[in-house]
């Protein structure tokens, strides 16, 4: 299996890994659980190797992924610039593995094993 489909429907999916690309691209550090964050590392990893590319076409391919959400208030920066002006320079000379999953324990609810995950 190429994928883990974590109980939702290809549109529902796809849709939730962005959201939490966005949200780790933007906070820089996310809880959620075990599952979520293998499938997210995939797909962050593949944005940060973008801003690192740093093109137009790069840029685009990026802005078609990530949700649109101001990352800085005080200067109007997006997630997409976020990416590309802040976090991609910091990981020129790293060659992938440009994320943390750190587990916390089982969520009180239903005893999900939860997790942080956080870019280095």
């Amino acid at each position: 299996m190429a994928y883990r489909k974590l109980g939702r429907t290809s549109a529902q999916r796809k849709a939730m890994l962005r959201d939490l690309t966005t949200d780790l691209i933007i906070n820089e550090r996310i809880e959620t659980t075990e599952t979520r964050a293998k499938e997210l590392r995939v797909t962050v990893e593949k944005m940060i190797t973008l801003g690192k590319r740093g093109d137009l076409h790069a840029r685009r391919q990026a802005s078609s992924y990530v949700r649109h959400e101001v990352a800085n208030a005080e200067n109007g920066q997006d997630a997409v610039q976020k990416l590309f002006a802040d976090i991609a320079p910091r990981y020129q000379e790293r060659q992938g593995g440009y994320t943390r999953i750190m587990k916390l324990g089982p969520r009180r609810g239903d005893g999900a094993p939860m997790v942080i995950i956080e870019l280095v």
